[in-house]
């Protein structure tokens, strides 16, 4: 019996997918339910090269972890995940306005300001990319990707995530809180440990935005994320995902679908019977920030 397929098919819930619930239903549908595809933007494949390069970076031993062996890593690092996913080379093919070396390089000034942010000669994290699961009340699966773990001798814990946009404003620094409260309920859960601290790194303006959770706040989040996904289940048996027009549709992939703006959805093909939590495509949308940052 495979266990990993058997646990990819459970219904679980992602940060990212529970984000766009919250931010639009039918958004959420497109997505998880009807798996329409999105064409990813160079900043997006940027993102996600970063975030590759930084997790290659911390295999390296401590003493060579510095500027110029991290931007060595960029082109090999591309490479393959060009090799791995053609969609995400494709990007350059259709988009003429992004040279890809002008690209390479902006990922390189990226690099530079993690540089400026931490010493990684410093660190021995516990963890990068580590894959969090755990079940939570009412059976809820929470599911995710975590950037970095880092454990200090004193046993505290520290969840690390990389951002390749700038700090946003406050719309946006709350789905961003969003994303690491279900990070340290999912840690709390499986380590019976509140994180002592949340950091988020901005690489494209250098600001890091630290916060300390308390075990009450993580039990009252526990709460909301156990009532999104009972609102997920209650509409998906009736298939009434709704629109919520906001200033985010600007930068939707869907437009051209949602009724707020004169389209139409597919037909619905009915609520699963295991939804995916399309953890597989975190890489794209939800590890890395949204061209809108």
């Amino acid at each position: 019996m495979d266990d990993g397929a058997a646990t990819l098919r459970r219904p679980a819930l992602s940060p990212s997918r529970a984000a766009d619930f919250k931010q639009c239903p039918l958004l959420y549908r497109f997505r998880v339910v009807d798996k329409l595809p999105e064409r990813p933007t160079p900043a997006q494949v940027r993102g996600t090269l970063v975030h590759t390069v930084l997790e290659r970076l911390f295999s390296l031993p401590a003493a060579e972890r510095v500027p110029e062996r991290a931007k060595a890593l960029l082109v090999p690092a591309w490479e393959k995940l060009a090799a791995e996913q053609p969609e995400l080379a494709r990007v350059f093919h259709e988009d003429e306005v992004t040279p890809e070396t002008a690209w390479l390089e902006s990922a390189g000034k990226l690099i530079d300001t993690y540089f400026r942010l931490e010493d990684p000669r410093r660190l021995e994290p516990e963890a990068c990319e580590l894959r969090v699961e755990v079940e939570i009340g009412d059976g809820l699966l929470l599911r995710g990707f975590v950037d970095r773990l880092d454990v200090a001798p004193t046993g505290d814990l520290r969840v690390v995530d990389y951002k390749t946009g700038a700090a946003p404003r406050a719309v946006g620094e709350m789905r961003a809180l969003f994303q690491m409260k279900f990070y340290a309920v999912a840690i709390l859960r499986s380590r019976n440990v509140v994180p002592a601290r949340l950091r988020l790194l901005y690489l494209a303006d250098g600001q890091v935005l630290d916060y300390s959770p308390e075990l009450d706040e993580l039990e009252r989040f526990e709460k909301t994320l156990m009532a999104i996904w009972r609102a997920i289940e209650s509409v998906g048996a009736t298939g009434d995902f709704r629109a919520n027009p906001s200033r985010l549709c600007d930068w939707c992939a869907h437009r051209a679908r949602c009724p707020a703006f004169g389209g139409s959805p597919p037909p619905y093909p009915g609520w699963p019977e295991h939804p995916a939590d399309d953890n597989e495509a975190e890489d794209l949308l939800g590890l890395i920030e949204p061209i809108r940052a």
